[in-house]
């Protein structure tokens, strides 16, 4: 496998740094527990890398090392480690311009300094060997300093004054906060605490509050919070109390859903002879982001409980449905595909 070929590769790179006198292709085939011809495979890939990778003939043994002029650098990490760095690095991309993104890229920066040139180049190729495309979110470059403003509330348990902007209806207003914890979801980065104008603990969007003032006014958080727990029947960002919802899903989206972890408290079964349909069930609080979730799935999705729930979903859909059955760009696209036809448009 391509993850224990890197790793071989590495202990490789320690074994031959670490001797002066070089060491045998039989000593080197144990260490590494692999057989010789392998050994040799990973000489000459490291050769191609631009090690300077040397050999000598002693009383009829090769022995390998490196040119005493190549230092390798004082790296305390395993290839997993590194590799896991370089993954933090591209998960967080989302991030970019703010302390969690950014600390990556030094933390990452420094190990480099330290290193060789052909080991910096190695170690480039152990962060190509996975990668992270991120999905739809929002930019947080510009939010930096309320990013560093809320971290520092959260640690040092004070509260903060911001003036926010509400998402459905766009009013703004100023709130006293005492932030909890900083939380990132779906894309988003969110603050959930307790919100002193509504007596609630509410959870704000980052990228909402236009100001951000931190007090000097501290606050303990209640001993019986916990954010797990306080999350645990949420499928979004928004908490309600957890209900149980059940969702047939078609057997063409089966797979989908059978590969994926959609919440804790899930479980899934097929639907005798429903063809292939199975059954979602997991308790969750019935907010907008379920509903949009199940939308999403169109006529692949049906809804059997609860009722509430079930009779949501259905006006959305028959208002999306008298949505394009009413617009003028619908009208006007189906009297040019009929009058075309020569067939007579209704009334």
């Amino acid at each position: 496998m391509r993850g224990d070929q890197l790793s071989r590769q590495w202990q490789l790179i320690q074994r031959l740094a670490k001797s002066r006198v070089g060491v045998g292709l039989d000593d080197l085939a144990e260490d590494l527990g692999c057989v010789r011809r392998t050994v040799y495979r990973d000489l000459d890939a490291l050769m191609y890398a631009g090690f300077p990778v040397v050999s000598e003939r002693r009383d009829n043994h090769v022995y390998y090392r490196f040119l005493e002029s190549f230092r390798m650098g004082d790296v305390p990490f395993t290839p997993d480690e590194l590799l896991a760095l370089a993954f933090s690095e591209d998960l967080l991309r989302t991030l970019e311009g703010t302390v969690f993104h950014d600390s990556i890229q030094s933390a990452l920066a420094k190990i480099r300094a330290g290193l060789g040139p052909e080991l910096t180049v190695y170690l480039a190729r152990l962060a190509e060997t996975f990668r992270v495309m991120p999905g739809p979110h929002k930019e947080y470059a510009e939010f930096s300093e309320t990013i560093r403003v809320l971290n520092d509330a959260v640690l040092s348990c004070t509260s903060v004054q911001i003036r926010y902007r509400t998402g459905s209806t766009g009013a703004v207003r100023t709130r006293t906060l005492d932030p909890y914890r900083v939380w990132y979801r779906s894309g988003g980065l969110y603050v959930l605490g307790h919100d002193h104008r509504s007596d609630e603990i509410r959870t704000f969007a980052i990228d909402r509050i236009e100001r951000i003032e931190q007090t000097n006014d501290p606050f303990d958080v209640p001993a019986d919070f916990d954010f797990d727990e306080f999350t645990a029947a949420s499928f979004g960002v928004a908490t309600e109390p957890a209900i149980s919802v059940c969702i047939r899903f078609a057997a063409r989206v089966r797979t989908y859903i059978e590969e994926r972890r959609w919440h804790p408290s899930q479980s899934i079964s097929s639907v005798p002879e429903g063809g292939g349909d199975l059954e979602l069930r997991m308790e969750v609080g019935s907010t907008a982001e379920l509903r949009s979730w199940i939308l999403s799935f169109g006529s692949d999705a049906e809804v059997l409980a609860p009722v509430s729930l079930r009779d949501e979903v259905s006006a959305e859909i028959k208002a999306a449905a008298l949505r394009y059955e009413s617009t003028s760009v619908g009208r006007s696209q189906r009297s040019s595909a009929q009058a075309s036809k020569g067939r007579p448009l209704p009334p």
